[in-house]
């Protein structure tokens, strides 16, 4: 069997695989995509004095500023989250997650961390899908009413929610051993195919899965004891890889966009 044929079976075991999970799909995607905000939302609650303390020394902005900012960051958080999650008023789900993502940026100086600052950025990627998708969503509901501009600038956020979600990649990878090595060959092939769009949908699903395998085997936080230093660590580095994930179903379900390979092989 060449190697055409195979990828072609591929394409049509994910051609059905989407087909029976389009209605979950969705949800299953913004679920995760929140994940993360829900995390540190409550870590802000649970951890209320301690990040309170930190920003208050880091920043030397009073008591009150401070109790401010966790106070912002925990509603921001759950709120913007919960809308998103539900679907209800998304966009203004997204502003106030997005408003979230550029506060920590800057109270946490995640702008001279590049780690981070990759993550923030692969997070930021999946919040412009979701926007994306109620662009998609309107254009469904009024279909065949034209719209200006509406068409090009949701196939622009595709291109940039794509281009900024694959950047959580070049944060997870390690050349410990010839495993890791594998590992992040096979990832980059994807993550390049992602980037560009071509058989967009089937690489995004393979990535999807082994990074999820991946997450649960790497950052196992709950098999670490609760007094342990590097439990916090660990659990935030596995929400904001399920957050990705959560962009990356988004990829699946959507579709590459006007921007990509995949679509201009449908105009040849």
């Amino acid at each position: 069997m060449s190697s055409t044929e195979v990828l072609s079976q591929a394409e049509d075991v994910a051609d059905k695989v989407l087909r029976h999970s389009k209605h979950i799909l969705p949800h299953l995607a913004h679920l995760f995509l929140v994940a993360t905000f829900l995390e540190d939302g409550f870590r802000m609650f649970f951890q209320w004095t301690e990040q309170k303390d930190y920003i208050e020394s880091t920043w030397g902005c009073g008591f009150i500023l401070a109790n401010l900012f966790v106070i912002m960051n925990l509603v921001g958080q759950l709120g913007g989250g919960a809308l998103v999650m539900i679907r209800v008023k998304v966009e203004m789900g997204v502003a106030i997650l997005f408003g979230v993502v550029l506060l920590q940026t800057l109270a946490y100086s995640i702008l001279w961390n590049f780690h981070f600052f990759l993550r923030n950025l692969a997070l930021s990627g999946g919040l412009v899908l979701v926007l994306a998708e109620v662009r998609d969503e309107g254009r469904t509901m009024f279909a065949g009413v034209p719209s200006v501009g509406g068409d090009k600038s949701r196939t622009y956020m595709q291109l940039v929610g794509r281009l900024l979600l694959v950047l959580m990649f070049l944060t997870v990878f390690s050349f410990e051993d010839a495993a890791h090595i594998i590992f992040f060959v096979i990832g980059l092939c994807l993550v390049l195919l992602v980037a560009i769009g071509f058989k967009t949908k089937l690489s995004a699903m393979v990535l999807t899965v082994i990074l999820f395998v991946g997450n649960l085997l790497i950052n196992d936080w709950w098999s670490l004891p609760s007094n342990s230093p590097l439990r916090d660590f660990i659990k935030y580095d596995f929400f904001q890889m399920l957050s990705v994930i959560g962009g990356l179903l988004l990829v699946v379900a959507l579709g590459p966009g006007g921007v990509s390979i995949d679509k201009h092989k449908k105009m040849w």
